[in-house]
């Protein structure tokens, strides 16, 4: 009976099994953070696109660190996120098998955007979606049904949470269809989160009311896929010697003549990416405002210069609208549609405290070597183009 001479840890994680391709493209929160009834009512989680990358430029703060107070270069994320709609509210009671759905309030009004979800075939169907609900906020027994639903959830719920969708028409993308998520209201008494709510309804929520500078968040996203692939590149297992017969990149021994069968621990080929995924604790190291012409400024780089670089986002194009920087990356491709959620923990590492002071963003073209910071900079080293000569004239 053969055996091996050298022990070895597995190769790859069965903690993420099975490797298939992801049922949403949109990234799903399976856990909100904990309710603190003691802070004011605040929403949770958001939604926006993956713009591209840069690097940006600061000095650590950070006693003790070796790096305390030098200045380190470091891979930032910029993710697009224009503000969302607010057109639910879902009230949310507890039993013994888990959260259940108990009332549910639509807004009077509901874009296009948002209806074109709830059909596959927008220019066929009937457009008729949610136009009774709206209906209800029109007459006397509608409203006073809808005061009572409001009344129950207060009453009865223990989790409230609203309904939003992103805009598309403010991304510049191809895509039509608003994508919608319920986002939990945390903070507060019950009867206060339906009033927050109420507040919200039809209203756009922008992303600086949920994050702010230095804070952790959570991102949740669906992988870059790579399509159907062999079990050294999915697994990273050894490969086998150069005379091997029919190939190298393979497993040599998948299992035992008995068990007559292949345990689901051993590393087969198969899908690889597009895998749903979260990422932790991603610092935010700014929040763009929408027409912020400084929006890539510094106090130590007084150049007038916005965050899109030059040339655009590579594949994406440009920041239009409110947009966040995160430090280091994040899953998917540009255009991917991501989750930021409120981190789950209590943060209490140096790291996570620290006070980000940005001395440099980096605008130069990322479709080559850029050697230029701005349109202006580049005209000036290299000087005025013809057309640019005869428009002047």
């Amino acid at each position: 009976m053969s055996h091996r001479k050298f022990s070895a840890p597995r190769h790859g994680s069965l903690g993420f099994l099975p490797r298939k391709r992801c049922a949403r493209h949109r990234g799903k929160v399976k856990s909100f953070p904990k309710d603190d009834k003691s802070k004011p009512c605040h929403l949770t989680a958001f939604m926006g696109h993956k713009a591209g990358m840069t690097h940006i430029l600061r000095e650590v703060d950070r006693a003790g660190s070796r790096s305390h107070k030098k200045e380190v270069v470091e891979a930032v994320t910029i993710i697009e996120t224009p503000p969302m709609m607010a057109v639910g509210v879902v009230g949310y009671i507890e039993t013994p098998r888990g959260l259940r759905s108990f009332k549910t309030v639509f807004a009077q009004h509901i874009s296009d955007e948002c209806k074109r979800r709830f059909y596959k075939n927008w220019y066929r169907c009937k457009k008729k979606a949610h136009i009774r609900t709206g209906q209800k906020w029109a007459d006397e027994d509608g409203k006073k049904s809808i005061e009572d639903d409001f009344s129950k959830m207060s009453k009865y719920c223990t989790v409230i949470r609203v309904l939003c969708h992103t805009q598309p028409k403010l991304f510049k993308l191809k895509e039509k269809k608003a994508n919608i998520m319920e986002i939990q209201i945390n903070g507060g008494e019950v009867s206060d989160k339906v009033e927050f709510a109420r507040s919200l309804l039809e209203k756009p929520i922008p992303v600086k009311d949920l994050f702010s500078q230095n804070e952790m968040v959570d991102v949740i996203g669906v992988t870059r896929g790579h399509g159907y692939k062999g079990v050294t590149y999915r697994w990273g297992t050894k490969k086998l010697p150069r005379k091997t017969h029919k190939g190298l990149r393979k497993v040599a021994c998948i299992g035992a003549w008995h068990p007559s069968r292949v345990c689901f621990s051993v590393p087969r080929a198969g899908q690889f990416g597009y895998h749903h995924r979260t990422e932790v604790n991603k610092k935010v190291y700014r929040i763009g405002a929408k027409g912020d012409n400084h929006s890539a400024s510094t106090p130590f780089d007084l150049t007038d210069k916005a965050i899109t670089p030059m040339g655009g986002f590579h594949h994406y194009g440009q920041i239009n609208e409110d947009f966040l920087m995160l430090k280091g990356c994040v899953m998917g491709p540009r255009k991917r549609l991501l989750t930021l959620r409120k981190s789950l923990l209590v943060h209490t590492k140096r790291s996570a405290l620290e006070a980000i002071n940005l001395k440099y963003i980096d605008t130069a073209s990322k479709w080559g070597h850029g050697r230029f910071q701005t349109d202006a900079e580049k005209k000036a080293f290299m000087g005025l183009l013809k057309k640019d000569r005869e428009a002047m004239e």
